[in-house]
């Protein structure tokens, strides 16, 4: 409720977030320990480095698909301030914001 300072959480929702908060844990601590085992090539490490961005691209792509008008738009924009800047935070912040004001524009 709105203005109550009642606070509580339930165990559950703890549990969940503290079991997600352990496997990402984990998985990153795995991959940084199983990438030190070995050297890693020049091209590995460039297939790396280019990794977030692919999966940026891979959730964004089939929602630009099924989009519209408004997504359309937003993309552009988050395009052209990634083009502009160069900052991924930036883009992805401009992007969020774009989508919301161009779905509210466009009936």
């Amino acid at each position: 409720m709105i203005g109550s300072t009642d606070f509580s959480l339930d165990p559950v929702v703890v549990g969940v977030i503290a079991g997600m908060v352990f496997v990402t844990v984990i998985t990153k601590l795995g991959g940084l320990w199983l990438l030190s085992q070995f050297e890693v090539s020049d091209r590995l490490e460039a297939g790396i480095s280019v990794l977030p961005g692919a999966i940026v691209i891979a959730i964004l792509a089939p929602e630009l698909a099924d989009g519209g008008p408004p997504e359309w738009g937003a993309a552009l924009v988050a395009g052209m301030v990634m083009w502009r800047t160069g900052n991924i935070l930036l883009t992805l912040i401009v992007g969020v914001f774009a989508v919301i004001l161009f779905r509210a524009a466009v009936p």
